[in-house]
């Protein structure tokens, strides 16, 4: 992925980690909400694509939200899902916490986070050559505008996919992981968590497993059902 300049290098091919991602069942629990989101109001690229116990972290993360590449993925993550009358969206589920908790405590691979951080780059790069300007400085309308564009190309289709899977994900997990702030997004969902809740010190990355592998991580951050432990 080092060779690629842009969402629109022709020689870009899914990685192996995204692939993975996209085929598990931590996607297909994302599907199953995508008629809950558009009925929100938010999550206007749904439609066109095909598819705390946060303490000094918080504090970096809002010295970071001043300048890229978090001031940026702040940007599109409000715009995929914005604020409405009739749900939370991603300011409100706080998803870029959620996400800066994905990228510096959670077991991301390398490459994923390599991935999220160059598509900022390459979606600058495509404002300023379309209009002059970063992506944080144009108005919604200019927004929506690239975001379906870049959404034309198979990475730009995958960089919007996996950050709305972690939009979906914020508002899901439990709030020790960031997002979901007084389960703003269960009481939505009308979705009870199962008990206890994982605090910290006993999150997912926090205690010990043989199988410490990628399929019982996703399982491990996703909020259980009615009787069952988180």
């Amino acid at each position: 992925m080092k060779f690629i300049s842009s969402f629109f290098d022709k020689s870009y091919q899914t990685p192996s980690w995204l692939a993975e991602k996209l085929t598990n069942n931590k996607l297909s629990r994302r599907n199953m909400l995508k008629g809950t989101l558009k009925s929100a109001g938010g999550a206007t690229l749904v439609a066109a694509l095909p598819f705390s116990a946060w303490s000094n972290s918080a504090k970096n993360l809002n010295e970071e939200l001043k300048t890229d590449p978090w001031l940026t993925l702040n940007s599109v993550l409000n715009h995929l899902l914005p604020s409405s009358e009739t749900g939370p969206g991603a300011k409100e589920i706080q998803a870029i916490n959620y996400l800066y908790n994905v990228v510096n405590l959670q077991p991301t691979e390398q490459d994923e986070i390599d991935f999220i951080y160059k598509g900022v780059g390459w979606l600058n790069g495509y404002s300023q050559s379309q209009l002059q300007k970063n992506f944080v400085e144009l108005v919604s309308q200019d927004k929506e505008k690239l975001l379906r564009g870049i959404s034309q190309s198979r990475a730009g289709e995958n960089w919007l996919n996996n950050l709305l899977g972690y939009i979906l994900e914020a508002m899901l997990t439990p709030p020790i992981y960031g997002g979901n702030p007084k389960q703003i997004g269960w009481q939505w969902l009308e979705h009870r968590g199962g008990f206890p809740l994982p605090s910290e010190g006993t999150r997912f990355y926090e205690v010990p497993s043989p199988q410490n592998n990628v399929d019982s991580i996703k399982i491990s951050m996703m909020p259980a059902t009615k009787g069952r432990k988180a």
